[in-house]
C-alpha cells in the first residue's frame, strides 16, 4: 500500500478544500480507488502508487491555477480532473496578463505609458516612472514585481518610501517607531493585498521574502536578487536618492515611482528625483517613463483635478516670467 503526504505551501485551506471541505470531496469523486484526507496544508494520500501519481499530478494543476488565479472555482476541478491535456491549455493562461490577484482579477497595464512602464523593466534593470497622482505607476510597478516573484526571475521583492510627511509631524502621531511609520508605507501594503493572498502574504513578509521599509533603512545593504521599489521618489533629497540606487546588487532590477509636482521636502531642499533625471538621463539600462494625465485611472474627476492644477501653474509661471521686478541698480523703465 502506497502512501504519501503532500505539504501545500502559501495555500488558504479555506479557498483550496472549499467551505464545508467541498472542492475536496469534489476532487474525491474522480479518485475512489484512494484515500485522501486533508488536514490544514497537508493532504494525505493512501493507496495505489499509479493512482497516487495521477492524484499528485492533477493536484499540481490545481495548485498551479490556484498560485496564478488565487481562486479555485469547483469548474476548473472539473476542467483539469477531465483533461488530459498540459498544464498551459488547462489553464488557458493569457500572456498578456500580469498576473491575478485576488478573486481571480486580472492585473494588467491598461494605459499606453503602463505598458511602458512593463517593457521599461524588460529592457533595463533601472527604470524612472514620474507623472501625476492617480496613473498606476506604483500599482504597475508592484505588479510587475510580483509576477517577476511568482516567475522565480527574483528571490524578493523590497518596497520603501521616504517618511515625509504631507504637512504633518510624525513626533505627534502616537505610538513607537513602527506604528508611526507605518501610515506612510500603507499604500504599499494595499497594492500587495490586492495581488496576494493575505495568508501569503503574512508568509512571504514573516519569511521576509518580501520587505516594506522606510528609506532610512537602506543604508549600508546591498540588494541582490531582488526587485526593489522606491516610491514617492520626489520627496528623497540627493543624497539619500544617491543612496539607495548604489544599493543595486547582482541580478537586481529597480523602480523609481514619483510625481515632481507633490514635492513636500522643506523650501531649502532639492527633490533628489528632479536632479538625477537630469545626472543620469543618456546612461545605457537606466530608462525612463513619464506618465500625464491620460493615464489617470482613478475617479473621471482626478483627471480634471489634475489638468486644473496643471493650467493653474501654468498660468502662475507665465506671469512671473513677464512681471519679473527690475533688480537692485537697474535703470526705471520709461514710460
Amino acid at each position: 500500500m502506497f502512501e504519501k503526504i503532500i505539504v501545500l505551501e502559501g495555500v488558504d485551506p479555506l479557498e483550496f478544500y472549499g467551505v464545508n471541505n467541498t472542492k475536496i470531496e469534489l476532487i474525491k469523486v474522480f479518485f475512489p480507488k484512494l484515500k485522501i484526507v486533508a488536514r490544514d496544508t497537508q493532504i494525505f494520500v493512501q493507496g495505489d502508487e499509479k493512482d497516487s501519481a495521477s492524484f499528485e499530478q492533477k493536484l499540481q494543476l490545481l495548485l498551479e491555477h490556484y498560485e496564478q488565479f488565487n481562486i479555485l472555482p469547483e469548474a476548473i476541478i472539473r476542467q483539469v480532473m477531465n483533461s488530459e491535456s498540459g498544464a498551459a491549455d488547462v489553464l488557458g493562461l493569457d500572456a498578456d496578463i500580469l498576473l491575478h490577484g485576488n478573486n481571480g482579477k486580472a492585473v494588467r497595464a491598461r494605459t499606453p505609458n503602463q505598458r511602458l512602464l512593463v517593457e521599461a523593466s524588460r529592457n533595463s534593470d533601472l527604470v524612472f516612472a514620474t507623472g501625476p497622482a492617480g496613473t498606476g505607476k506604483t500599482y504597475t510597478a508592484i505588479a510587475i514585481a510580483v509576477k517577476a516573484l511568482k516567475n522565480r526571475q527574483i528571490r524578493r521583492i523590497i518596497l520603501s518610501r521616504p517618511a515625509v510627511e504631507a504637512g504633518e509631524r510624525l513626533g505627534f502621531l502616537p505610538g513607537d517607531l513602527k506604528e508611526k511609520i507605518d501610515p506612510y508605507l500603507q499604500p504599499l501594503y494595499d497594492a500587495l493585498l490586492d495581488m496576494i493572498p493575505v495568508r501569503k502574504l503574512e508568509e512571504f513578509m514573516k519569511d521576509g521574502v518580501i520587505q516594506i521599509a522606510p528609506l532610512a533603512f537602506m543604508r549600508g545593504r546591498t540588494l541582490s536578487d531582488a526587485f526593489v521599489i522606491l516610491d514617492e521618489a520626489q520627496n528623497t533629497t540627493t543624497n539619500q536618492l544617491k543612496m539607495f540606487l548604489t544599493r543595486m546588487g547582482m541580478n537586481a532590477k529597480f523602480i523609481i515611482t514619483g510625481d515632481q509636482t507633490q514635492i513636500d521636502l522643506p523650501a531649502a531642499s532639492q527633490s533628489g528625483l528632479l536632479q538625477a533625471e537630469k545626472i543620469l538621463a543618456g546612461i545605457e539600462g537606466i530608462s525612463f517613463v513619464r506618465f500625464n494625465s491620460c493615464d489617470i485611472v482613478r475617479h473621471r474627476l482626478v483627471r480634471s483635478i489634475v489638468e486644473a492644477y496643471e493650467k493653474a501653474a501654468a498660468t502662475a509661471q507665465n506671469l512671473t516670467e513677464h512681471h519679473t521686478p527690475p533688480q537692485p541698480g537697474s535703470a526705471p523703465a520709461k514710460h
